[in-house]
């Protein structure tokens, strides 16, 4: 049974007086030192976790940059010039990239979990409510369990539409097309990545609140119904996920670009720090590649995801405390 909120008393971040910029901003500043050390410890743990798995992975493929290597110093011998395949490298990469994914997980729902709390702090009124270790490991899980759901239900639709789409319209040698070009068939099938992708960002928007609600105490598949309903039987809620969730996406990629463009002089010195150390170009080449992208994802973690994590809090918190009884009650006999 989820908990029911008093959708006629609104909590303090829910009252009209206070807009969700206005209760985000008040969280940040009176909880700042508890988000501040969250913050640092789940990205310092995330960073040590990445770079433990990094260095994982770069051991198991080094006998595919080995040979590259072996290759690179043959075709030298040639005087021919060499051109690497790194098809291979890729495949390594796509196979390992849930694990990344899983770490961010983790990290997001850590600091989901803190944020939640300061706002639920706020809203009741009790400063030292966010500071209690209660329940923090048990909201975890379903936090990370709704991120799990959510991107099962929103990515699965777009890559299965890019896999059909290259199975029927890549041009493979010796081999007719599935769909003649030009034709109807062939068309839709062409456009239908971008249609998948358009409504997957749509149904993402709509199950925003997710973790959120995930983190107030309801089960996976409860919150993201919650965040369904809220976002799309509401009459404002799909315009404040929306006007929410642009400019905190904006100032993500604005802060990722900037971190790893200042990042970039890294590259060149861990390359060159690296090829010294284990005398392989191509180790140190792709280590270098990575590591202005890693310190661009860190960094916006560490100063956007607070921001964003209290926001879609107290978003779902005035949301919820404003959703009609009719709603509520239908909401809650759903998830039981």
């Amino acid at each position: 049974m989820p908990p029911q909120h008093n959708s006629t008393a609104p909590s303090s971040l829910g009252g009209t007086q206070r807009g969700v910029v206005a209760a985000t901003f008040a969280v940040l500043l009176r909880h700042r030192s508890t988000l501040t050390a969250a913050t640092v410890r789940a990205v310092s743990l995330t960073a040590l976790a990445g770079l433990l798995t990094t260095a994982t992975v770069f051991a198991l493929s080094w006998p595919l940059v080995t040979h590259m290597r072996s290759e690179r110093i043959r075709y030298h011998q040639l005087e021919d010039p060499y051109s690497h395949d790194h098809s291979d490298l890729g495949l390594v990469a796509l196979a390992t990239l849930p694990l990344y994914l899983l770490l961010l997980g983790v990290g997001s729902a850590a600091l989901q979990s803190v944020c939640s709390r300061t706002v639920a702090a706020e809203a009741q009124g009790s400063p030292q409510s966010d500071r209690l270790p209660t329940a923090a490991s048990a909201r975890l899980r379903p936090i990370l369990a709704v991120y799990v759901l959510r991107g099962l239900i929103v990515w699965t639709p777009p890559l299965l539409a890019f896999e059909l789409t290259r199975r029927l319209t890549s041009n493979l040698l010796d081999t007719p097309l599935p769909l003649a070009r030009g034709s109807w068939p062939y068309t839709l099938v062409s456009a239908s990545p971008a249609v998948a992708v358009c409504i997957a960002v749509l149904v993402r928007l709509a199950l925003a609140l997710a973790p959120a609600a995930a983190a107030s105490g309801l089960s996976p598949h409860e919150a993201l119904r919650h965040s369904w309903t809220l976002t799309t039987r509401t009459r404002a809620g799909a315009v404040r996920v929306l006007a929410v969730a642009l400019p905190l996406a904006a100032l993500t990629a604005t802060v990722i670009r900037l971190a790893t463009q200042l990042a970039l002089p890294v590259r060149p010195f861990l390359r060159d720090l690296l090829e010294e150390a284990t005398g392989n170009f191509f180790a140190a080449y792709y280590a270098g590649i990575l590591a202005p992208v890693i310190i661009g994802i860190l960094t916006a973690a560490a100063l956007t995801f607070p921001l964003t994590a209290t926001a879609f809090a107290a978003l779902y918190d005035r949301l919820w405390t404003r959703l009609p009884p009719r709603l509520a009650a239908t909401t809650g006999d759903s998830t039981t």
